[in-house]
C-alpha cells in the first residue's frame, strides 16, 4: 500500500504538466465552458468603446453578467483588442492557475516538512480535470480561485504568526478577497468569511469567547474591506443602477428561485439537489475521482489523528459546501476554490492510500486513450471530402498515444509505479485529447487567405447554436462583419443563398451543395458538429465518426439574393 514519490518523478511530471497547460492554448476545441464566447464578446465591445466602464455588449441581458476585473484582464492582455487571439486572452488564466499551484506547493511544503509533498499537492491539483477545463480558457475561475485561496495558503504556511496578526493579515486578506469578488461575485465573501471564522475558532481551541474578543473584529475588517473593493464597480460605473439590476438581482439573487418544483424539493431531489452538488464537486477531480474518494475514506478512519492543518483543510471545504448548498442553482463549479484543499489532502495521505483508487484511475485512462486511438485511426482512414487521407495526424500524435498507452499498462501491472504513473497519465490524456482534433486547427478547419480577403469588410451570415458564437467565427474571418442565423437551418442551402448575399452553409460530409446559377463558392473548410441526435450518436459509436461528427462548411456569395431576412434578430445575440 506504500509508494514513494521521488523528487525526480515530481520534476518530470511538473515538466509534463507545464507542457500540457501550454499545448493547444489557442485551440478552439480546448475543453472549456460555453461562457468563454460571451465573455470575449463583452471584452471586444468594451475595448472598441475605448473605456474601461461601462461594460459593453450587444447581447440582451448579458452585459453586467460578471464584475469587470476579468474583462479588464482581457482588455489588457489583448492590447485593447488589437491582438485578438485565444492565446492572448487565455495566458493570464494559465498564469493564475500556475500561481495557485505554486502557492499550494509552498504551503504544503512548509507544514508537511517535505518538498515532495508540496510538489505533489500542486501537481495533483493541476491534474484535476476541472482545473484543466476551467484553468485555461478566458473565464472567471482562475483569478477567483487564486485570490480566494491565497489567505488560506498564508494561514497554512505561517500558522501562529498569521493567526495572531492584528492588522497586517486582515488587511491583506481583505484585499485578496476583494479582488476575488471583483472577478466573480460578492457572494463569495460569505463562504470565505465562514471558512476563515472556522479557522480562527479552531485556533482558539473552539472557545467562542476568545474568538469573539480577539478575532471577530478581524473578520469584520476583512469583510468590509473586501466588499469595499467590490463596491468600486458601483462608484466607477456610470450606470450603477444597471449593475444592481443585472448583476445583483439577476445574476445572484435569482439563483435562490426554485428552478423546478419548489425550493425544498429541489434541495433533496433532481439535478440541482444537494446530492448532485456533492457528486459534481467530487467529480471536479476528474480521473482522480476514486483517488479522492479513497482519501476521504482514509481521513475518516484516521479522524482522531488528523493534524491541525488537515482539520483546517476540511473546515475550508465544509464552509464552501454549506454556503453553496443554499442557492437553488447548485453546481460543482462553485466549489472550484476548495479543490486545492482536496489536492492537499491527497498529497498528505499519498503514501498510505490504497492502490485501488489509482488503478481505477489508470483503467479510466486506458479506456479514454483506447477510445482516442480508435477514433484517430477511424478518422485518418475516412474518405473526408471524397478523398482518403485528408484528415492526417503527425507522427507526434501516434507517438503520444502509443507512449501513453504503454505507460498506463506499466502502471497497472507494476505496483511500484502505479501511483506516480496514474498522476502523469492524467496530463498525457489531456494532451491526447487536444492532439486528436489537431487537424482541424490547420488548413482543414480554416478558410484560405483568399477566402478571408474576399469577405473582408463584407456582411456575412453564419450559423449560431450558442450566444456569441460569432466570436469563434471572428477568429476564422477576422475582418468580416458577422451576423447569425439559427444553426438548425445551416443545411437549407437554397433558402439561405436566396436570403443572404454572403452566407456560410453546411452540408454532410461527402456531399456537395446544390447551388443556384448566380451562386459562387468563396471558401470551404471542415467543422465539427454539435448536438447530434440519439441515432447519430449510436452511429458514431459504431464507427461512422466522420459522417455524423463533422460537416463541410462553405461560404457562398449570391449577388442576386433578396436579403428578405436581413432584418431578423441576430441568432448569436
Amino acid at each position: 500500500m506504500r509508494s514513494t514519490f521521488s523528487l525526480r518523478s515530481a520534476i518530470l511530471i511538473l515538466l509534463l504538466g507545464v507542457c500540457t497547460y501550454l499545448y493547444g492554448l489557442d485551440s478552439r476545441f480546448a475543453p472549456k465552458n460555453g461562457d468563454e464566447y460571451p465573455y470575449m464578446h463583452i471584452v471586444r465591445m468594451t475595448a472598441d468603446a475605448g473605456h474601461w466602464l461601462p461594460l459593453q455588449s450587444e447581447m440582451v441581458g448579458l452585459k453586467n453578467t460578471k464584475p469587470p476585473l476579468i474583462f479588464w484582464q482581457g482588455i489588457a492582455s489583448s492590447s485593447w483588442g488589437s491582438d485578438w487571439t485565444l492565446a492572448q486572452l487565455r495566458w493570464p488564466s494559465v498564469l493564475y492557475t500556475g500561481l495557485t499551484a505554486f502557492f499550494l506547493f509552498l504551503a504544503l511544503w512548509r507544514f508537511s516538512g517535505r518538498l515532495q509533498t508540496g510538489l505533489l499537492a500542486g501537481l495533483i491539483w493541476l491534474s484535476f480535470f476541472a482545473t484543466y477545463r476551467y484553468g485555461r480558457p478566458f473565464l472567471t475561475d482562475p483569478p477567483e480561485v487564486f485570490w480566494l485561496s491565497l489567505p488560506f495558503f498564508a494561514l497554512l504556511y505561517w500558522g501562529r504568526a498569521v493567526f495572531q496578526s492584528k492588522l497586517l493579515f486582515p488587511i491583506l486578506a481583505g484585499i485578496c478577497f476583494g479582488l476575488a469578488l471583483l472577478a466573480k461575485s460578492f457572494a463569495y465573501i460569505v463562504p470565505a468569511l465562514l471558512a476563515l471564522g472556522l479557522f480562527y475558532w479552531r485556533w482558539r481551541e473552539w472557545r467562542l469567547t476568545s474568538i469573539l474578543v480577539k478575532d471577530l473584529y478581524k473578520l469584520i475588517l476583512i469583510g468590509v474591506l473586501a466588499l469595499g473593493i467590490f463596491s468600486l464597480w458601483f462608484f466607477l460605473d456610470p450606470f450603477p443602477e444597471a449593475v444592481w439590476r443585472e448583476f445583483v438581482l439577476g445574476e445572484n439573487a435569482g439563483k435562490f428561485e426554485a428552478r423546478h418544483s419548489n425550493y425544498f424539493l429541489d434541495l433533496i431531489s433532481g439535478s440541482d439537489s444537494i446530492w448532485m452538488l456533492l457528486l459534481t464537486s467530487l467529480a471536479n477531480a476528474g480521473l482522480f475521482f476514486f483517488v479522492l474518494i479513497s482519501t476521504l475514506m482514509q481521513c475518516w478512519r484516521e479522524r482522531r489523528f488528523l493534524s491541525v492543518e488537515e482539520l483546517l483543510l476540511f473546515l475550508w471545504v465544509a464552509a464552501f459546501l454549506l454556503i453553496f448548498s443554499l442557492p437553488s442553482q447548485r453546481s460543482g463549479r462553485y466549489l472550484l476554490p476548495v479543490m486545492p484543499a482536496f489536492a492537499a489532502m491527497i498529497a498528505l495521505h499519498w503514501e498510505r492510500l490504497p492502490l485501488w483508487g489509482f488503478r481505477i484511475a489508470l483503467a479510466l485512462q486506458l479506456i479514454l486513450l483506447g477510445a482516442l486511438s480508435w477514433a484517430s485511426a477511424n478518422l485518418q482512414l475516412s474518405p473526408f471530402l471524397g478523398t482518403a487521407g485528408v484528415w492526417a495526424y503527425s507522427n507526434w500524435h501516434w507517438l503520444l498515444l502509443s507512449g501513453a498507452l504503454t505507460l498506463v499498462l506499466v502502471g497497472l501491472f507494476q505496483r511500484r509505479y502505479t501511483k506516480s504513473i496514474s498522476l502523469a497519465a492524467c496530463f498525457l490524456c489531456y494532451c491526447a485529447l487536444t492532439s486528436s482534433l489537431s487537424p482541424l486547427e490547420g488548413a482543414l478547419g480554416r478558410y484560405s487567405s483568399e477566402a478571408i480577403q474576399q469577405v473582408s469588410g463584407q456582411d456575412i451570415w453564419i450559423p449560431c447554436d450558442y450566444r456569441a458564437k460569432d466570436e469563434e467565427y471572428r477568429l476564422l474571418l477576422p475582418s468580416a462583419r458577422l451576423h447569425g442565423y439559427p444553426a438548425q437551418e445551416a443545411d437549407q442551402v437554397s433558402a439561405l443563398t436566396q436570403a443572404y448575399s454572403i452566407v456560410a452553409i453546411q452540408t454532410p460530409m461527402g456531399t456537395q451543395p446544390e447551388l443556384c446559377a448566380s451562386c459562387v463558392i468563396l471558401g470551404q473548410r471542415m467543422e465539427m458538429r454539435a448536438r447530434q441526435s440519439s441515432a447519430e450518436i449510436k452511429a458514431i459509436l459504431l464507427g461512422e465518426i466522420g459522417k455524423y461528427l463533422f460537416v463541410n462548411e462553405y461560404i457562398i456569395a449570391n449577388p442576386a439574393a433578396t436579403l428578405v431576412r436581413a432584418s431578423e434578430k441576430d441568432a448569436c445575440r
